[in-house]
């Protein structure tokens, strides 16, 4: 094996070293997906249904739809990921863990939907 090959498998070898998160990623990606959920609520909130005959003026509630829907649905899962370990050790089997984890997805579902 030459020098280069030696080199390439080093520098591959550097370049695929698994890297370790910030602590506190996940508690900022919660934050963001909070803010970004609540800012799409407040912007439909303030959207009036007189602009509906104006097809121009869709375009913001339709990006804070999307936007909305989005971010809960990325908070949802990012809390609900957080919880799987420990129901995987206490559930039995895979109906229960199926269970318990469709039961952890509606309860925060509820939290991150508007109070109405």
């Amino acid at each position: 094996m030459n020098a280069t090959a030696a080199d390439f498998e080093g520098l591959l070898r550097q370049a695929l070293t698994p890297v370790e998160p910030p602590a506190d990623l996940v508690r900022r990606l919660e934050r963001t997906l909070v803010n970004l959920t609540e800012l799409a609520q407040d912007e439909l909130e303030s959207w009036e249904l007189s602009a509906m005959r104006d097809p121009r003026k869709w375009v913001r509630p339709a990006a804070a739809v999307v936007l909305g829907a989005s971010a809960g649905t990325a908070l949802v899962v990012l809390r609900v990921r957080g919880r799987y370990r420990a129901h995987r050790r206490g559930s039995g089997n895979l109906l229960e863990l199926a269970e318990r984890t469709l039961k952890d997805v509606a309860a925060e579902t509820r939290r991150v939907l508007p109070e109405r």
